[in-house]
């Protein structure tokens, strides 16, 4: 096993880190398993994180809500070429923006207490800003409500990724029994959600209702 740090690069470890946190769990993410897995000495992956841990997760957080990452030319960003203007209209941006986020944080929902606990100040962060504040003024609404706008569109991808999860998650320990106390969800226990389908509706319904008076 070769123990040097040729060939690493900050996006290979975050990557590398991203695969352990998706089969492991984040609390099995430590800097000997990562080195291990990248075949370099765990203090290598200090040369490009020298902060550690914290400086580690800031980048997934970035790499995970970074929205012109998949779309951007090979080498983009290494050679700081911006993405064109994107000539889609406002509404069909916002939508995909909304669904490649989406699919990022459920690919990756082992990092979702990272994306909680972070300022959202980081490139990818105000990448994001940019492409849901000029989104909203296109739409006609007034500047004063393009912030409030954006933070409702950013919480409803979040929020509908958690509640994915955790319906698809384990069940506790002692789960409360469904009887007469809960009528209704005793009713419609049997009812399937289609997560897609339901994301997609409330999507339209959160746009709809955000530009209704713009």
């Amino acid at each position: 096993m070769s123990r040097n740090n040729a060939g690493l690069s900050p996006e290979l470890i975050v990557t590398e880190a991203l695969r352990i946190i998706d089969g492991m769990g984040l609390r099995n993410l430590t800097m000997r398993r990562l080195g291990d897995a990248l075949k370099v000495e765990a203090m290598a992956i200090y040369h490009h994180f020298p902060l550690g841990k914290e400086q580690l997760y800031g980048a997934i957080v970035e790499y995970i809500s970074d929205p012109a990452r998949a779309a951007a030319p090979s080498g983009a960003e290494e050679s700081g070429e911006e993405p064109g203007q994107d000539p889609r209209p406002w509404d069909e941006r916002l939508r995909a923006w909304a669904h490649d986020y989406r699919a990022a944080l459920l690919r990756h929902s082992g990092a979702l207490p990272l994306m909680i606990h972070r300022r959202p100040d980081t490139a990818a962060a105000l990448r994001s800003a940019e492409l849901h504040y000029a989104a909203f003024l296109e739409a006609g609404l007034p500047p004063e409500e393009v912030p409030g706008a954006a933070a409702a569109l950013d919480s409803y991808v979040l929020g509908a990724v958690v509640h994915q999860v955790r319906a698809e998650g384990l069940p506790s320990r002692d789960p409360a029994e469904v009887d007469g106390r809960f009528p209704t969800v005793a009713a419609l226990r049997g009812v399937a959600v289609d997560h897609d389908r339901v994301f997609a509706a409330g999507l339209d319904a959160l746009l709809a209702g955000l530009t209704a008076r713009g």
